[in-house]
């Protein structure tokens, strides 16, 4: 890995290790889990509108973890080279 991916990385731990990473993550699962009720929704429009909602949110809540194995993948290739 180059310095520049080394930092790229160390930018996200960063922030990842942040408070206000940890207050989002947190508002955005609590919004996950308790703000979408499918027998609310009237049209299918407003079933496709929640679900695109709930792909983002779901990215979002996932983005620390694709970033660590990402990371992962490439230490382990760095280790065997």
């Amino acid at each position: 890995m180059n310095l520049d991916e080394q930092k790229y990385y160390d930018n996200y731990f960063d922030l990842f290790n942040s408070s206000g990473w940890k207050q989002l993550i947190k508002e955005l699962k609590d919004i996950y889990e308790t703000s979408y009720n499918v027998e609310s929704l009237n049209t299918i429009e407003e079933l496709h509108k929640s679900k695109g909602e709930r792909e983002i949110l779901s990215r979002l809540l996932n983005f620390e973890n694709g970033i660590e194995a990402a990371y992962a993948s490439l230490q382990s290739g760095n280790s065997e080279t």
